[in-house]
């Protein structure tokens, strides 16, 4: 048999591609390396709490088409992100907004929260940022910087501010108003009933295999019209869609790029029925190894008894780790366009979300990527 699109990974691009590519009368097949679909959004039922495998995923959008495409396929609630920090036995409000700095100066109007900042800002005399830490303290300035970012970003990176380049913080928003929601979208919210299922839907009728990589389960050969894969059953498939790593694809023959790792650390408490009071609380001090604790069952303001926890503890990436997050540095941008440029060797491969893509993408920009790679095969 002769597919149109194999699609490697059946993660939130790939589902998305899957199901268009199907609405237009194409024949794909998915797989994906992992026993289950929805990639790093995957959620599982655990105490009858729907658990967030992979680290928290808040859906978030100010484009009202992409909102409403994801509500064909689930009910969104009305979660919003309201996430609290912990420093040595201090609790923030984040984002840094007038409820974070009236606990931490005693201020009450912004003209006293800006006056503090500016004054602190001023002391340091940071004209030109050498590093992350000069970048960051002539944003915020000394206060917010060393209860709310120093630590967590050490952690998050795994080196000190002072060894990390000053771009990586580009800015740090300030809100000088009592708002707790940490995004400024329009639309907002968790699917009722956890991101598998909504993966499931766009999936419906498509066909997916699990537990096999794409090295496992295909070769590519020369054909009539160019490169085509071809599995061991003797289907072929005249374009492959990949949203793995793009140097993982080439055998790291350029050399590897660089990701950050996470471990996850996932606690049924069965007796404990609200543990933390907050889905998201981080933790910013360097001394505490992990970045945040997240409480499963307050994203869909659940009453069931028991609660679930999970701790995330950033690590450095290893090839055979989970990679999460690009490490978009100069080297590692310049190491991907290289392989960008050997992509075009293999006209047949579309790369695709966050690895594939090597760039960090929140979620309705990766269902915004899959559009764009869709209406550029509609032009074909």
């Amino acid at each position: 048999m002769q597919y149109d699109y194999l699609i490697v990974g059946a993660g939130l691009f790939g589902a998305v591609f899957a199901h268009e590519m199907k609405r237009r009368g194409r024949s794909v097949l998915v797989i994906d390396k992992r026993q289950h679909i929805a990639g790093n959004i995957y959620t599982e039922s655990v105490m009858d709490i729907n658990v967030h495998k992979y680290g928290a995923h808040i859906f978030h959008t100010s484009d009202k088409k992409i909102w409403d495409y994801v509500n064909e396929f689930a009910d969104f609630n009305h979660y919003i992100n309201s996430p609290i920090a912990y420093y040595k036995g201090e609790v923030y409000n984040l984002p840094f907004n007038m409820n974070t700095f009236s606990k931490m100066w005693g201020v009450v109007t912004p003209d006293e929260a800006r006056a503090k900042i500016t004054e602190q800002i001023g002391k340091l005399h940071i004209t030109e940022p050498q590093n992350l830490e000069e970048q960051a303290l002539s944003l915020v300035g000394t206060d917010v910087y060393e209860k709310l970012v120093k630590g967590y970003t050490e952690k998050q990176w795994g080196r000190d501010c002072k060894d990390l380049p000053a771009f990586i913080i580009r800015r740090l928003p300030l809100r000088f108003t009592y708002d707790n929601n940490y995004f400024n979208d329009r639309y907002q919210g968790i699917p009722v009933g956890g991101y598998t299922a909504m993966v499931d839907k766009m999936l419906k009728g498509i066909e997916v295999r699990l537990g096999i990589s794409y090295q496992e389960f295909a070769h590519e050969r020369e054909s009539g019209n160019g490169v085509e894969a071809v599995d061991a059953e003797g289907n072929t498939y005249r374009r492959v869609v990949y949203t793995g790593m793009p140097d993982e694809y080439f055998d790291y023959r350029l050399g590897h790029l660089e990701y950050r790792s996470l471990r996850f650390e996932t606690h049924k408490m069965p007796e404990c029925d609200n543990y933390q009071g907050n889905a998201v609380v981080n933790y910013t001090a360097r001394e505490v190894p992990y970045t945040r604790i997240i409480e499963h069952k307050h994203f869909e303001f659940g009453q069931q008894k028991g609660t679930v926890i999970t701790r995330e503890y950033p690590m450095e990436w290893h090839e055979g780790d989970e990679p999460y997050y690009p490490v978009n540095n100069e080297r590692n941008n310049e190491l991907f366009r290289q392989y960008q440029e050997l992509a075009k060797t293999r006209p047949h491969i579309i790369f695709g979300g966050r690895l594939g893509q090597y760039k960090y993408y929140d979620m309705d920009k990766v269902i915004a990527a899959a559009f764009q790679a869709v209406e550029a095969e509609d032009k074909e």
